[in-house]
């Protein structure tokens, strides 16, 4: 299976179906990749983005991210995370520092995506996306943060499984 190079079955502008062997995943079109942002404030809290997610069916709770080169060619992964922190958040990082690469769901999707640390947080704006993504904002102080979490699950809204980063100390004890 390893040998056989994977036939695309469906592609479109952002992704596709791949088929290898007896296994089908999707993946990112092109050259694509995501940089998902870690925020947190010189006051200890964590920025978190809140938005519908239409594979979900509902509003999902997340850290904010985005796609890297999906409007500039060639664009690295810091400027794509300082470019979408604000567009999202309305924060504007003085500094990213990449903690590495990591994969989301590798049994069924191919993705991958390359967390980074925002630093030196200053805002600059309203944040909320563009016009098609509606993003709710939270600063959240990282003590509250499980409670956060707990309350927002319990309102329906779905947790992205990155905010396990959050949670990791309180479920290794």
């Amino acid at each position: 299976m390893a040998n056989e190079p994977p036939a695309t079955m469906w592609e479109g502008r952002f992704i596709k179906v791949l088929k290898q062997g007896p296994w089908e995943y999707a993946a990112r079109s092109g050259d694509m990749q995501a940089a998902v942002i870690l925020a947190i404030t010189d006051a200890d809290e964590i920025i978190l983005v809140e938005q519908y997610r239409v594979p979900l069916g509902r509003r999902c709770l997340e850290l904010p991210a985005g796609l890297v080169g999906d409007t500039d060619a060639g664009e690295n992964v810091a400027d794509a995370a300082v470019r979408e922190l604000e567009e999202e958040t309305g924060y504007r990082a003085g500094a990213i520092d990449i903690i590495g690469e990591f994969n989301s769901s590798p049994g069924m999707v191919s993705e991958g995506f390359t967390l980074v640390r925002a630093r030196n947080l200053s805002k600059v704006g309203d944040g909320g996306g563009d016009e098609h993504e509606q993003i709710t904002v939270h600063v959240v102080p990282l003590v509250e943060v499980k409670s956060f979490i707990d309350a927002k699950r319990a309102e329906g809204v779905a947790m992205d499984v990155k905010l396990l980063l959050l949670l990791g100390d309180q479920l290794l004890r």
